[in-house]
């Protein structure tokens, strides 16, 4: 059977066709890292992330760069399309490790025959974010491991970082070969966000500010994310009137009223969510309260490009109450509450002991109750960490409940509980 082009397969998911879950989620490697020419004079290589090199008469601009796993990869079927065209200029699109380790080939090889380095663009926030990383290497390793199901025993965070060359603050605009390339800063997935228009192409390169999914506008393990500012960026770019679209992940857009509906339609997402959680938080709900009563509008819900299958909507809501409500969630018993397990301890004598609360787990789970079963067996291994039995429970609601999320951070977060669980642990990256 012929394989898939990047083209087919996106004309296949526009029309809702494919399998954005699984086969071609859109944050892991989609057609096993083919690269293909989408268009005259581009080249798209998509695996976890997207990297896009354009040939502009003189040499070549790459708009993201990839992680460290997929350089060479990157490197030799950059060099297949184009074998001799110096790479001049790079831009992150923002500091995520999956968009900045690619040029290290290109840069050995611009020494090895003496040509100019490439110039790395960025925004002038992205540093800082590199810093932050170094400073917490060990927390990015546990945290990346569970959401994404990350071997713990090998699994590492970068320890070095290619920093940018030059840095701008609102926009810069340079011009290689044939083309002009204009940079713009956005705040949305990350506070130091770059969205690219190349007008002579009419090409947008947007970065993760869409990646054919609900936005990762909520993460539960990462700093805060943007969401007004996000939608009014998704808006600016709808305004370019591009032809072709490289998405940060997934696959690339084709038309300009296809691209202007997905931006559009993924603005009035992140509009609604914020609108609506504010909207209750000025009512003085907390935030259980909130969480369970924002919707996802219905008109939006089933677009092909709007699917939770990577963040999940109730995440987002929870970022926007921490940018604008803090920490607290408006349960005063969590103000400065006692430690967990002794909680669980209190609540399984109240209970009847743990034998009584497991079997009620499991009951809850049998009744297709998975979120409370989830609660009960947390206090039962916080109540003995060492049981067999309330791992073994552990394990089978959590593993049940990751099965349901069509969220994939959801999913690998619950089912790294079960996987811990089955070593009798609550959790293997972390120390509890």
């Amino acid at each position: 059977m012929e394989q898939e082009t990047i083209r087919s397969l996106a004309e296949k998911h526009w029309n809702g066709e494919g399998d954005l879950v699984h086969e071609h989620h859109p944050v892991r490697p989609v057609l096993n890292r083919v690269a293909e020419e989408i268009i005259p004079d581009v080249l798209t290589f998509i695996s976890i992330a997207s990297v896009n090199a354009i040939d502009t008469g003189d040499g070549l601009v790459m708009l993201d760069t990839g992680g460290w796993f997929d350089s060479d990869h990157v490197f030799e079927s950059v060099r297949a399309w184009r074998p001799v065209a110096p790479l001049h200029a790079a831009v992150y699109s923002h500091h995520h490790i999956d968009h900045v380790f690619g040029t290290r080939r290109f840069e050995e090889e611009a020494v090895d025959k003496k040509w100019a380095p490439p110039t790395v663009y960025a925004h002038e926030d992205l540093p800082d974010h590199f810093h932050r990383y170094e400073k917490t290497n060990g927390w990015n390793a546990k945290i990346n491991q569970r959401q994404f199901a990350l071997p713990v025993e090998t699994f590492t965070w970068p320890e070095h970082y290619r920093y940018p060359d030059v840095t701008y603050k609102d926009r810069l605009t340079f011009k290689q070969g044939d083309l002009t390339f204009e940079l713009r800063h956005a705040r949305g997935e990350t506070d130091d966000a770059t969205w690219t228009w190349c007008p002579e192409k009419k090409i947008l390169h947007p970065g993760d500010l869409f990646i054919w999914a609900v936005p990762n506008a909520g993460n539960p393990q990462k700093v805060q994310r943007f969401v007004s500012d996000w939608a009014t960026a998704l808006r600016d770019m709808a305004a370019c009137g591009a032809q072709t679209m490289l998405s940060g992940h997934g696959l690339p857009i084709f038309g300009e009223d296809r691209i202007s509906r997905a931006l559009n339609d993924t603005a009035d997402l992140l509009d609604s969510l914020e609108t609506q959680t504010l909207s209750l938080m000025n009512q003085g709900k907390s935030l259980n309260q909130v969480i369970h009563e924002v919707e996802v509008p219905e008109h939006l819900r089933e677009l092909p490009y709007l699917k939770a299958v990577y963040d999940h909507p109730q995440f987002i809501v929870r970022n926007v109450w921490r940018r604008y409500g803090g920490w607290y969630e408006g349960e005063p018993d969590n103000l400065l509450p006692a430690p967990r397990a002794q909680q669980a301890k209190e609540w399984i004598a109240l209970s009847g002991g743990l034998e009584k609360v497991l079997e009620r787990a499991q009951q809850l789970a049998t009744d297709g109750d998975l979120r409370m079963a989830c609660h009960l067996v947390e206090f039962a291994v916080l109540f003995e960490p060492r049981s067999v039995e309330a791992h073994a429970v552990r394990t089978d609601v959590y593993r049940a409940r990751s099965e349901q999320q069509i969220s994939s951070m959801a999913r690998n977060i619950l089912n790294h509980a079960a996987f811990s669980s089955e070593r009798n642990k609550r959790d293997l990256a972390g120390d509890y």
